[in-house]
């Protein structure tokens, strides 16, 4: 019973930092970017992939002309999958965003938003990839996730 309850236990502690972010001291600091350098679970739980989000609005997928505007969609678009699985923002492990015509201004706005999001929480590991074009015409952003959900 003892060596039970000792295991219990020690999952429990393991449990509770399931989720770890590294931003080693010898690269830059991407917390401006809005990232982090590696995200790791070390804990049996689920993982939850989320398909490529992007700005469309709604059922109707109404794409605004606005890069700012599709951008917060997305990321309210990534949110409202996350809410299905009783999930955060912060239980993203990695991130990947495409951008169409890809410019500083454009990641200046993704770096504004994802901050909004985010706030003081780390950072997902991410990769942004410059596109010319993504899957339907209008569309200027999509962005996909893997989250993890640890177990009770």
């Amino acid at each position: 019973m003892k060596q039970i309850l000792l295991t219990l236990f020690s999952l429990c502690a393991f449990n509770a930092k399931a989720q770890t972010f590294k931003n080693p001291e010898s690269l830059f600091n991407p917390a401006p970017y809005g990232f982090s350098h590696a995200s790791s679970v070390s804990t049996p739980g689920e993982l939850v992939f989320i398909s490529g989000q992007s700005g469309g609005l709604g059922k109707e997928h109404i794409l605004s002309n606005s890069f700012r505007e599709q951008t917060q969609v997305a990321l309210k678009n990534i949110i409202i999958v996350l809410d299905s699985y009783n999930l955060k923002a912060e239980n993203i492990m990695k991130i990947t965003i495409l951008i169409v015509d890809h410019s500083e201004e454009k990641l200046k706005i993704w770096n504004e938003e994802i901050s909004k999001v985010w706030k003081n929480k780390p950072f997902p590991a991410s990769t942004l990839i410059p596109v010319p074009k993504l899957a339907l015409d209008g569309m200027q952003i999509e962005v996909d996730a893997v989250a993890y959900k640890a177990k009770k």
